[in-house]
This record gives structure tokens, sequence and C-alpha cells, in this order.
């Protein structure tokens, strides 16, 4: 039984050896090349190129205050229609020490020069009584009482505004209201209640409030490379995809395309702004990221080729035309062709005319051309 055994064995191992060498022999032999081939077809070709950038208001207005404070209310929230004129903050008012100093010290200037107005008239009043004084001399001194007291009254008003932010004269006016100067949606509320406020002025820009803008009037705004630029004119129709709505494709028309390049990690860009038709952005919001299709030519209805079939050298371009053979010994001739448009799949063949595609290579990734019958 032993015996068999090893007799056995003796003839499986130089079968296994014979069997690998076999099969590394077969692997080893360089195999055929075998084309598939494909005809030239009609269809449009466009040239596109495509931008990326965001959907944004054509005009985002922030509403700043005109007075130093804290807010002490807000009365609106993003998502909120507003009109103009509409309040939308409250502020309390928290006076500059150096104001309410120089407000509370014209309030005595302005007593004592009423109290010295006051003396004067009773004085002319009551030698004008006795017919000492001339009419003209009465006139003056009431007329500088007057004054006098008008004086006051502005100084306290002025000490109100300090304090409070609230003129007597003008409480609707108040610079504490703070009110909408546009009529719109609240994109942005930046404030919360109880925070300080710093009033808008030639020195600095002061706190923003709130941004409001209308959402009626959106524009597509973003960038296209310096080696494109020139291929866009303003007025140019462009579809835009926004990558939040599954299947969107709004339409736009370029408006501006800036004169100066910006510096983007070392690439030249230009922003291009494009305007959305109203009827189109219902659905859209602010911010939402989108890209901008813009067909740049079009050739309708041409004989095109599969791109990749075409091999390129300098400025020329070639196929290759199968001319005989069977499936593994295919001969071909390389022939130049004349190309149009691309779209980066399919290029245009504008001669010759009377070829036949031969698309994808079984073996290797070549592509070549095969002649029609009767050519």
């Amino acid at each position: 039984m032993k015996k068999f055994f090893k007799i056995l064995l003796w003839i499986i191992i130089p079968l296994i050896f014979i069997g690998t060498f076999i099969y590394l022999f077969k692997n080893s032999q360089p195999k055929a090349d075998s084309y598939e081939l494909v005809s030239p077809v009609k269809k449009t070709i466009e040239r596109t190129t495509v931008l990326t950038g965001k959907i944004e208001p054509r005009d985002a207005i922030e509403i700043k205050p005109q007075i130093s404070g804290i807010i002490s209310e807000i009365l609106v929230e993003p998502g909120d229609r507003v009109n103009n004129g509409d309040i939308i903050a409250k502020i309390k008012v928290i006076p500059d020490a150096t104001q309410l100093s120089s407000a509370e010290n014209r309030i005595q200037v302005a007593k004592i020069s009423l109290e010295e107005a006051r003396l004067t008239y009773e004085r002319t009043k009551a030698l004008y009584d006795k017919k000492y004084e001339s009419r003209e001399k009465f006139e003056t001194d009431h007329a500088a009482l007057r004054r006098a007291e008008e004086e006051l009254s502005q100084a306290k008003d002025q000490l109100r505004i300090v304090k409070e932010g609230v003129s007597q004269f003008d409480t609707q006016g108040s610079n504490t209201l703070i009110r909408s100067t546009v009529t719109g949606l609240v994109l942005e509320v930046p404030v919360k209640v109880g925070s300080s406020v710093i009033q808008s002025n030639t020195f600095n820009d002061g706190t923003t409030i709130a941004k409001i803008a209308d959402m009626n009037d959106l524009i597509f705004k973003g960038s296209i490379d310096e080696t494109e630029v020139d291929l866009l004119r303003e007025g140019m129709n462009m579809r835009i995809a926004v990558g939040a709505i599954q299947g969107s494709d709004y339409s736009a028309v370029i408006e501006k395309i800036a004169p100066i390049a910006t510096d983007d990690n070392g690439t030249n860009t230009f922003e291009v702004k494009a305007a959305l038709k109203e009827a189109d952005t219902a659905k859209l919001r602010a911010g939402y990221s989108a890209n901008a299709t813009v067909i740049l030519d079009t050739a309708p209805e041409v004989l095109s080729i599969p791109e990749r079939v075409v091999e390129y050298s300098g400025d020329s371009a070639f196929v290759y035309i199968y001319k005989s053979g069977d499936e593994k010994h295919q001969k071909f001739d390389r022939v130049p062709i004349t190309t149009g448009i691309s779209d980066g799949i399919d290029v245009q063949l504008k001669s010759p005319s009377t070829i036949t595609v031969k698309t994808q290579l079984r073996g290797n990734n070549n592509a070549a051309i095969e002649q029609k019958p009767g050519m």
C-alpha cells in the first residue's frame, strides 16, 4: 500500500510542474491587437465651459445704528419679511461721559442766560409802561427773553437725547428705534439682546443689526479662469445648476465680467455676475453653491466621432482607417483628418466624411477607423 502511494506521488508532482510551465508559457505569448469598429454619427455638438460660484441677492443691505448703546429688543428673525420703515430693533442708550457733561453744562449756561434775559426784560417793561423807554428797546429785550427760553428748551432736549437717544420733538424718528431702510427678507440678525453696538459714522462702519435683501432679485456670482474669460461676453445665456436642488436648471444672463483678475491660490480668475429670471427663483436661498454652464459654440447635426479615437500631433489630427485582415490580423492606414469643435467626448469630423470609426481596442487602449466599403 505504501509503495502505491509513493508511485502516485511521483506521478502527481511532475504533472503539477508540467502544467505550471504550460500555463506560464501560454500567458507569456504576445496577444494580437483586436479592435471594435464604430461608424461616425450625426449629432449636435456644443462646446461649453463651467463656472463655479454661489447664488446671491443683488443687493444685501446691512442695517446699522446711528447711536451707540445696548440692544434692548429685537423684533425680527431671519426669514421674516419687512417693509421700508419697519422697526427691527430697539437700543438702550449708554451715555458718553463727555457728551453728558457737555449737555448738562449747556443747561446751566442756558439757565443763567435766561435769568439775565428775564431780569433785563422786566426792567425794560417797567420803564416802558411808564413811558420812560422806547418800544424798540422793549421789543428787543422781549425777543432776547424768548431766545433764552428756547435755548434752555433745546439744551434740555439735547440732554434727553444723550441720556435716552429720544428727542421730545420727534419720538417716532428716535435713533433708539432701528428701522429697515428697504423692503425685503431678513437674511441675518448677527446680534442678540444685550449686545453692545457702535454707531455708524465716518470713523467706523458700525455694528450690523440685520442684513436684508430682496430675494426676488437674485444673481449668480462665479469665477472663470483667465484662459477662458475672453470667450465670454455680456448678454450671453447660461444655465445654472444648484447642488442643493436636485435636477435644477435655471436660466440666467451674464451682466458683468470683472475687468481685473483676482489671485485665487496662484491662479488668476475673473468674477462673473449673471442675473436670474425672477420667475425661476422661488425655491432659491442666498448662499447656495451652484455651477453655471455657458455654451460657447454650437455645431448642429454634424458628423462626429469619439475624441478618444483621434491621435493629435502638434496642430494635426490623425485616425487609423481599417484596410484588411481578420479579427486577429487587422491592418490600418494612418490618415490625417480635419476636426471641428469638441464637447470633450465627441469631436466634429469635417473631413473626410466617408469613413467609419473603430472605437476601442481589445488587448490595449488604442483606437482606429474602418474604411467603408467602396472607398
